[in-house]
Parts: structure tokens; C-alpha cells; sequence
């Protein structure tokens, strides 16, 4: 009994030094004009009330968390009218120092993606323009370690998929095309997370049995979420490749996540998820 303990105790340790936090950068964009005017996806409900105090601590919150773990954040001016801008990371995709922008499919958020344009040319950027229909990081995330440099790519009810291949050229990464069939997962963030450099988290029955294969082909220890956390969001998370910070509700995953060394930080956004988002949609990582 001694014994396995031991060996218990051995691997634990093996586990944790794989886990490193590695200083990352974010853009993030205060909720001061959200509400849900309408609706563009299931979780929206023009006739549920939104608490607009309450909606910017708890993004205030987050940011919070994020500076706390030693992480820079920038802040994107909200504007009048554009009541989804919290939802920041659905402006552009930034790989090595380029933006390859967005281009929204609903002319709700249209206008965003002029704001987000700015915001890279002003610091000097490299930024593509696209000419296919994307959603920026809400349909795409990037693993610098795993296969010399991927990047997954989500579709089915937003990003069109010959956006993959525009953001393939404008980044000189390769693109695995990722299919969702699932429309409460509408966006490949919903149902899929970078955990650190080289390793997702991600709820299979988003995926098409096809991308369900790749997945378990290209990531073989990937931690994997029920139905019940997926619906609370608990995937639209932000990890630092040890600190990951994720919504509260997500209990079961974050049991998951703490079982193989990594360190679960809850945050409430329940006001947020009003509009159908949670932590990652909140937040677009900077990658200069």
C-alpha cells in the first residue's frame, strides 16, 4: 500500500513540473454597452434582463484574475451600438506578430472588426484583411508546440471553411479544419481550448465523428469535458499553460484539469454568458 502511494505521489510530481506558466498578453473590451438586443445564437434571449453593473465586475473580475497571474492586458475602447465588443476575442487571430483579421457573418457585429483593424495598425501590426466570412479567435486557436506549430480551425455555423485556408496563407502556420455540428458550440471556443503550447481540452459531441478522430489522433492526452460542463461553458477558458481560468459553474472539468497538474481558476460570468460567452470570449491573446 506504501508502495503505490509512492508511485501515486511520484507521478503527481512528474505532472506538475510539466506545468509551466508562460507570461501571455491579452486584449480585452469593457461590457459598458452590453445587453442582448437580439439574438445570433442559441443562448441569446432578447427577453431575458441583463444586469449591466453587475455584467461589467464581473468583467472587471476577470481582467483582474489575468493581471493577477502576472499577465499584461490591454483594453479596447467599447463602442456605442456594438453591444457584443465584450466579446473580444472574435475580432482578429494573431499568430507571430500578424493579424489576420476578422469578418463577421451577422451585420449585428459587423462594425467590430474595423475597431480591432485599428487597434493592430496603430501598434504597428502586420495585419490581413480577410475576404472570407471568420470569426477570429473564436474559431481558431494555436498550439506553437504541438507538430512543429498547428492551428485549429472551427466551422460549420460562422467561419466559413475557405477562411482556412486565407488564414493558412496569411500565416504561414498549417490549418486542421475542425467541424461543428452542434449549434449551442457554434464557435470552435465553445467546445475548445488550448491548454498549453501542445495539449487541448475539448467536449467530442461538438465535433463531427470525422473531426472527433482527428482530435484523438493529434491529441491523445487531451482532457476531455462532459456534456454538462460543456453547456455551462466551462471550455471558453484561458489558460497560461498552468493557471487556467475558466467559469465557475465548470466544477467537474476543473476537477479534470487539477487531477493532471494544472491549476483551476473559477470566475463567475454569469451575465456574460447571457450573450452566449464566458471566459475566452471575453479575451483575444496577443502573440507579437
Amino acid at each position: 500500500m506504501a508502495v503505490t502511494k509512492v508511485v501515486r505521489y511520484l507521478r503527481l510530481v512528474t505532472v506538475n513540473q510539466q506545468r509551466v506558466a508562460r507570461k501571455r498578453t491579452y486584449l480585452m473590451c469593457p461590457p459598458e454597452h452590453f445587453t442582448v438586443e437580439y439574438a445570433i445564437n442559441p443562448w441569446m434571449d432578447p427577453q431575458t434582463p441583463v444586469d449591466p453593473e453587475l455584467a461589467v465586475k464581473q468583467w472587471d473580475r476577470l481582467r483582474e484574475t489575468l493581471t493577477g497571474l502576472g499577465h499584461e492586458v490591454f483594453v479596447l475602447d467599447p463602442e456605442p451600438g456594438l453591444p457584443d465588443m465584450v466579446y473580444a476575442a472574435n475580432g482578429a487571430f494573431t499568430v507571430d506578430g500578424t493579424g489576420y483579421g476578422a469578418r463577421f457573418k451577422h451585420e449585428q457585429r459587423a462594425a467590430e472588426a474595423a475597431a480591432h483593424q485599428a487597434f493592430y495598425r496603430e501598434r504597428g501590426w502586420r495585419f490581413v484583411a480577410p475576404l472570407r466570412t471568420n470569426e477570429g479567435e473564436g474559431d481558431f486557436a494555436y498550439l506553437p508546440a504541438a507538430h512543429g506549430g498547428l492551428i485549429l480551425a472551427g466551422y460549420g455555423f460562422r467561419t466559413e471553411l475557405p477562411a482556412h485556408a486565407e488564414a493558412q496563407e496569411a500565416l504561414g502556420r498549417p490549418v486542421v479544419s475542425l467541424n461543428l455540428v452542434d449549434p449551442r458550440f457554434y464557435h470552435l471556443d465553445t467546445a475548445l481550448a488550448a491548454l498549453d503550447d501542445g495539449n487541448v481540452g475539448y467536449f467530442p459531441g461538438a465535433f463531427s465523428a470525422a473531426s472527433q478522430q482527428v482530435l484523438a489522433q493529434l491529441f491523445p492526452d487531451a482532457v476531455l469535458a462532459d456534456d454538462t460542463d460543456a453547456l455551462a461553458f466551462g471550455l471558453n477558458l484561458v489558460s497560461d499553460g498552468l493557471n487556467v481560468v475558466l467559469n465557475s459553474e465548470a466544477t467537474r472539468l476543473a476537477g479534470r484539469l487539477r487531477a493532471v497538474g494544472y491549476q483551476p481558476v473559477p470566475v463567475e460570468l454569469a451575465e456574460l454568458k447571457k450573450g452566449g460567452g464566458s471566459v475566452k470570449c471575453c479575451v483575444a491573446e496577443l502573440r507579437p
